[in-house]
Formats: structure tokens, C-alpha cells, sequence
């Protein structure tokens, strides 16, 4: 990803009591579903030219769109805004059946670069919902992910929207639960909506792991980490990213005194650094290094230099990329068949 044009000097370094420093979370950034789904529209434009279609944005970042926007990239609300045989891929978050077909009767060249964790939870409710289960989706409905699960099986599913919700659900037999979660989640959250569940629901089922994340964990642990010891902690991520807008509310549960999201660091106010010797940062999972890159150059210029990592775990998981693009237009391996980019690392 390229970067921004930044403005130096934007922020200034004023006094504070005691020396500045940046606790700087590690892992943070991309995770590997993010990089496959990235790499995949990058590949497949390519492959096969401008314009590649993407069902919804391909990952939820403002920067990644409008740079593959550039690319020739033209992402649309539904497969019907695609012109009829032209090639359209299917966003990280996953799509339903219905979405497949309606692609199919198009006639379109659909590439899937659904996250492997998303579809292992679509694969998990086909599952249930053929043994006779009534599935809880413990998630935020709207969200595209959630749309795409609810879809593998929609006359089994309910979507739990938290923990709030949990005594207005009803079910048809509650001795045949089971749950399910949006990838995404508050793992605190996820598990206090899943106590609540238990409460009402003694015989509730538990997936044969644990659907959230690996990366939105990760990320999570090293904000509950950094937070007791920043007064600020800024989170690079967009609105609509459901992981980093966890990252800043759960940097605020657990001892942060002021916790902030921006898409860009210009968006950053000088009036959050007052008095503020300790800034933690951290990004989410579908946030480019270069952006957080950005945010350390800033924070330099207002005397923030002094960079520390925080390191709570090492990431090496890569996807291979969707079956359409392992290959060259010659029809041999292409050398990033793995869809592989260096993520965030300790700096």
C-alpha cells in the first residue's frame, strides 16, 4: 500500500511532566485472511485487467479501497450491479448461497476470497443445522460477515446482537442449541453473551472451537496489555471495522485514560496529546503497516521518538489464495500462490 502525503510538523512537541514514549502493539496490522483477500484483487486485476468487480469492500479499510479503486478495482453493494460475464470477487468477510447463485446465474467468473476462518464457521452451521441444532450467532447483524453466516442456514439461525439481548431471545427447543460467533468480536464480550446464554440455556452446545479471530485475539491481548499504561491509545482502523473498533473500546476497559480510532493520522488532534506522556498504538487487522508508519512519524514530530514494542505473540499463519489465482496466465505456480506480504512485526 502506498502512503499518504504527510504534512510534518502538524503536531507539536509540547512539555509534559516526564520523558515521552510510544508503546507500539505487536502483532497489529493485517492478519493473513486480510493479506489473501488483498493480494487476490491485486492478482486478480493482473490476471485478467480492469476492471475486477468486489462484491462489498474487499476488506474494511478506507485506505486499501481507494488505493485498489486506482488499480481498476470497481466494488459494488450486489452481484446484480456486475455486468453479466465480467469477473467479480467475493469479499474476506464471505458471502451466503444466495449470493453464489446470483453470481452463477449471471454468469459471472466469481473468485472467493472469503477469510478460511469465516468459512470454517459457515462450514460449522451447515453442519449443525443438518444435525437437527438451532444455531445462536452471537454477532452484529447488518455486519457482511454475519449476512454470510445467517445465510449458510437461515431457518436455524438467530443472531445474538449481546449480552443485553440474551433474555429476549427465543427458541424452539433449547435442549438443541448451539453457538456460533461473528469472527470479529470482543472476546470479553463473546464470552460474557455466551455465560448469559448458559444461564438461560443450560444445555447450549459450544462450537468445537473457537470461532473469534486468531488475529482479533491477538490484537486484543496486546491492547489489554499497553492500555493500563497509556494515557492515549490511538487505533488505526475505519468505522466499519468491526476489530478495531473492539481495539479502542476495549483499550478503554481495561485502564487506558482516553482512547481514540482514526483512518489516517491526520485525523489525530493535538489536543489529545496534552499532558500525555505514555501513547499506545495499535491497528487493526485490516490496516496496512504504512498507515501506522505514518502515525509514528507524526508522534515523532511531537516528540514522541521513543517507540517501545509490546510483544504478546509471534504471526506467521499464511492463506494460500483463492484456486483461480495459484496459477499464472501460463498456467504455472505463480511465486505468490501463498498470497504471503510481511505483516506487522516487533519493531
Amino acid at each position: 500500500m502506498p502512503r499518504m502525503r504527510r504534512e510534518s510538523g502538524r503536531l507539536k512537541d509540547l512539555p509534559v511532566d516526564g520523558p515521552k514514549k510510544v508503546l507500539l502493539a505487536a502483532p497489529r496490522g493485517y492478519c493473513a485472511g486480510v493479506d489473501r483477500a488483498v493480494v487476490a484483487v491485486e492478482k486478480a486485476l493482473t490476471r485478467y485487467g480492469a476492471p475486477v468487480y468486489v462484491r462489498k469492500q474487499i476488506v474494511h479499510n478506507v485506505h486499501v479501497v481507494n488505493t485498489l479503486e486506482k488499480m481498476g478495482a470497481i466494488f459494488v453493494e450486489e452481484v446484480e450491479e456486475v455486468p453479466e460475464g465480467a469477473n467479480v470477487v467475493f469479499s474476506a468477510h464471505g458471502v451466503s448461497p444466495a449470493v453464489v447463485q446470483a453470481a452463477d446465474d449471471r454468469g459471472l467468473h466469481a473468485i472467493d476470497a472469503t477469510c478460511p476462518l469465516v468459512t470454517k464457521v459457515h462450514r460449522e452451521a451447515v453442519r449443525f443445522a443438518k444435525q437437527d441444532l438451532e444455531i445462536l450467532l452471537i454477532g452484529h447483524d447488518g455486519h457482511e460477515e454475519v449476512e454470510g453466516t445467517a445465510g449458510q442456514a437461515p431457518d436455524r439461525i438467530t443472531i445474538v446482537n449481546s449480552p443485553e439481548e440474551v433474555d429476549s431471545i427465543e427458541v424452539k427447543n433449547p435442549d438443541k442449541l448451539v453457538w456460533l460467533s461473528q469472527t470479529t468480536l470482543s472476546v470479553d464480550e463473546t464470552m460474557e453473551t455466551v455465560r448469559r446464554l448458559r444461564e438461560r440455556f443450560p444445555n447450549l452446545q459450544d462450537p468445537p472451537s473457537d470461532d473469534i479471530c486468531y488475529a482479533t485475539q491477538n490484537r486484543q491481548v496486546a491492547i489489554k496489555k499497553i492500555a493500563p499504561q497509556a494515557d492515549v491509545v490511538i487505533v488505526v482502523g475505519s468505522s466499519n471495522s468491526s476489530n478495531s473498533v473492539r481495539l479502542k473500546e476495549v483499550a478503554l476497559e481495561y485502564g487506558a485514560r482516553a482512547a481514540y480510532r482514526v483512518d489516517f493520522a491526520s485525523e489525530v488532534q493535538q489536543s489529545w496529546l496534552d499532558g500525555a506522556r505514555t501513547i499506545g498504538v495499535s491497528s487493526g487487522a485490516s490496516v496496512p503497516e504504512v498507515l501506522v508508519q505514518e502515525l509514528l512519524d507524526d508522534l515523532a514530530d511531537a516528540g514522541y521518538s521513543d517507540v517501545e514494542a509490546t510483544v504478546t505473540a509471534e504471526e506467521d499463519l499464511v492463506f494460500s489464495l483463492p484456486k483461480e489465482l495459484r496459477q499464472d496466465a501460463n498456467g504455472k505456480r505463480d511465486t505468490r500462490a501463498l498470497g504471503g506480504r510481511v505483516r506487522a512485526a516487533a519493531k
